[in-house]
């Protein structure tokens, strides 16, 4: 009963928003063909979320449009869209009372009838979805009292119940240990739906993601294959860093080593 594999493709054309005389973001285009997992790369304040907020519709842009397989997403009321794209967001709306069932539960909704009762189906596709984030044994928990990356694997479980062609993940790793991070990528990974997530971590990124796209002071900067995007000069102009490559000596793909420019100057003044 896990999320069903869709062909639905995802792009954003000319996403512009301005707030209060800032352009946060500047005619964005991105593309997420159906099935991959495309993330999105960039400095605080670079506009990841506020590309994001435009695709699933908290902020209005002042111009572009995304669209769900062509059809312009404005075209569709509240629950058709959230049968076909489901959220984890950074900010949350979690009701700290509920439990965890009843969090996961609400994945449901865009499924259901005004007043329509869980059905055995729900309570079977929400166990199954708190099982795929690690965390069936914690169904009847208060959501309160859980830890930030429990709460996280929740929310994951919440978007997954809806059963969606498209997932939109923004910082989905926050507040996860390494183990769970590499679990949590491994399953989205793994569900083939059309993926879109802003991302920190860029080794992370290197491994999971299928195309990146760069954004730095609101504008696309880098664009391609993870080997394509992620190189010495860009991470540098970028993040401000400097980034060292070496090869994983059990799978041979390529990882980055970053220091910063005081630690890089102090390492090249002690070096031999």
């Amino acid at each position: 009963m896990s999320a069903t594999t869709s062909g639905t493709h995802l792009d954003a054309k000319g996403i512009t928003v301005e707030r209060d005389g800032r352009l946060l973001a500047d005619s964005i285009d991105v593309d997420v063909p159906s099935g991959t997992f495309v993330g999105l790369l960039g400095p605080n304040g670079s506009g990841k979320s506020t590309l994001l907020k435009s695709i699933y519709r908290v902020v209005r842009p002042n111009a572009g449009m995304v669209r769900l397989d062509g059809q312009d997403m404005s075209d569709l009321d509240g629950r058709a869209l959230a049968r076909r794209l489901a959220v984890v967001a950074q900010e949350s709306d979690i009701v700290f009372e509920l439990t965890v069932r009843e969090l996961v539960l609400l994945g449901r909704i865009p499924h259901k009838g005004n007043f329509e009762r869980d059905s055995e189906l729900d309570h079977a596709i929400v166990a199954d979805c708190l099982a795929q984030v690690g965390m069936a044994d914690a169904m009847s928990r208060i959501v309160g009292t859980l830890s930030g990356g429990e709460k996280q694997r929740v929310l994951v479980a919440r978007a997954l119940a809806q059963q969606p062609e498209v997932l939109v993940l923004d910082e989905p790793t926050n507040h996860l240990d390494i183990r769970h991070q590499l679990e949590l990528l491994d399953l989205v990974r793994g569900l083939g739906l059309t993926t879109f997530a802003a991302l920190h971590d860029l080794n992370l990124a290197a491994e999971y993601c299928d195309h990146l796209y760069v954004l730095d002071g609101g504008r696309v900067v880098g664009s391609g294959t993870p080997a394509e995007v992620l190189t010495a000069e860009m991470i540098r102009s970028v993040f401000r860093i400097h980034a060292s490559f070496v090869d994983h000596p059990l799978t041979g793909r390529r990882h980055l080593l970053y220091l910063s420019h005081q630690r890089l100057a102090d390492a090249s003044s002690v070096s031999p």
